[in-house]
């Protein structure tokens, strides 16, 4: 069972209350009875009642039958009432813009897409993006007032503090963009900035529930390479919030090198599986996913669609390659386990979801069987079962953990 947060019976913080109870009922899918609730979270008996009351009040919990257990007055059973709240999440990838609505469950209620906006015109893109919220709101018929903020996803780097998309890969007008506070206006809705990888594994953290891990690796595999880290249940961003480019881990690339002498050969993980690139080695390979330029990322997405096709038709070629593919990431990954001692890798991106019945099992036997491991205890190795909008969902998730997740910072008495 995971490790539930505990309160405090200061009437000073009733706001970090509320989240430890809502946060406890929301990890327990079978609901929780109020002594429930004061034992996991460590708040007198009064408290509780005071703040479940708050919180059925706001209709954010509901009473949901009784349970007998021994003698005395039965248990009502408290659950999560999860239409009453949304949150939407946006994920900025080169070649398209997903947008997601996700309720208070963390379940997706609604989704649609746009083409990438050029970012010739800033305030073109934040009226497309606006439209497209406005949209995705109305067309799930979700109260506007209902939705607490939209989250973006976006490759970095970013500047956080400043709400700022600095200079994307791939997307080389997206320079110096102000899209969270920009999007936030035309929008009405709060708006948090965040950068894919990290947001990718918000969303994991957020949405695993009872089987939350304290420390895992997100493995991001998207336009590029990255590596999402949550430590003791909270995300790591780094100085500049742009934690996470692990492109340029050295690794054996093995037939991927792409030289005689292949199975010494190192060089950068995010370069050896680019998508790009490894559509190139399809086409080296014999395999047919049509004529790509490199920097056409709507063509390289396309040949990616077919690969994936191949995969699923049991092409041999596509199949190797895929495993090929895995196997250097689950190489990165195993620096990764060394170095932080984590026992939990989880694999995910929108390019990764099209290859991972061929990459993940090659993935997990790099990381389990690797000679290089250091850590004795048993990791971990699956795959996110949040497909390939797992950055929107992650962004969506964003808001959900900064309105429902109980946070020290919250403890402070600001004079």
């Amino acid at each position: 069972m995971a490790e539930h947060r505990r309160g405090a019976n200061l009437p000073s913080i009733g706001g970090f209350n509320r989240t430890v109870v809502l946060d406890a009922v929301r990890r327990s899918p079978d609901g929780l009875s109020r002594v429930e609730l004061a034992g996991r979270t460590g708040l007198s008996a009064q408290t509780v009642s005071n703040v479940t009351r708050f919180l059925i009040d706001a209709g954010m919990i509901v009473e949901s039958g009784t349970i007998v257990s021994g003698r005395g007055k039965p248990r009502t059973i408290l659950r999560l009432e999860p239409g009453s709240r949304f949150a939407v999440g946006v994920h900025v990838d080169p070649a398209v813009v997903t947008y997601v609505l996700l309720d208070l469950a963390g379940t997706v209620v609604g989704s649609t897409t746009t083409s990438t906006p050029t970012a010739d015109d800033p305030e073109q893109v934040v009226r497309t993006m606006a439209s497209a919220v406005d949209r995705l709101i109305a067309d799930a018929e979700v109260d506007r007032d209902s939705v607490l903020g939209v989250g973006i996803a976006s490759p970095g780097p970013i500047d956080i503090d400043a709400g700022i998309v600095v200079d994307p890969p791939f997307l080389p007008r997206w320079r110096d963009v102000p899209l969270r506070d920009a999007l936030a206006e035309a929008t009405g809705h709060p708006v948090l900035l965040e950068k894919d990888v990290t947001a990718a594994a918000v969303g994991e953290m957020f949405l695993a529930g009872e089987s939350s891990t304290r420390n895992f690796a997100f493995v991001y595999f998207g336009t590029g390479f990255g590596v999402g880290l949550v430590i003791d249940h909270e995300p790591v961003r780094g100085t500049g919030a742009n934690a996470g480019d692990a492109g340029h881990l050295m690794v054996e690339l093995g037939v991927l090198s792409g030289t005689p002498d292949s199975a010494a050969d190192r060089g950068e993980v995010g370069s050896a599986v680019a998508p790009e690139r490894l559509v190139g080695i399809a086409a080296s390979r014999g395999l047919d996913l049509g004529v790509v330029a490199p920097s056409d990322v709507e063509a390289v997405d396309r040949a990616w669609d077919a690969l994936a096709a191949a995969i699923d038709d049991g092409d041999q070629t596509a199949l190797e390659l895929a495993a090929d593919a895995g196997t250097v990431m689950g190489r990165a990954a195993v620096l990764i386990v060394n170095l932080l001692d984590i026992d939990r890798v989880v694999f995910g991106g929108p390019f990764w979801s099209r290859i991972s019945a061929a990459a993940l099992p090659a993935a997990r036997a790099a990381i389990t069987e690797s000679p290089l491991l250091v850590p004795k205890h048993p990791v971990t190795v699956v795959e996110s079962d949040r497909g390939a909008d797992v950055a929107a969902v992650g962004a969506a998730c964003l808001v959900l953990d900064a309105a429902l997740s109980p946070r020290a910072s919250a403890l402070l008495i600001r004079r």
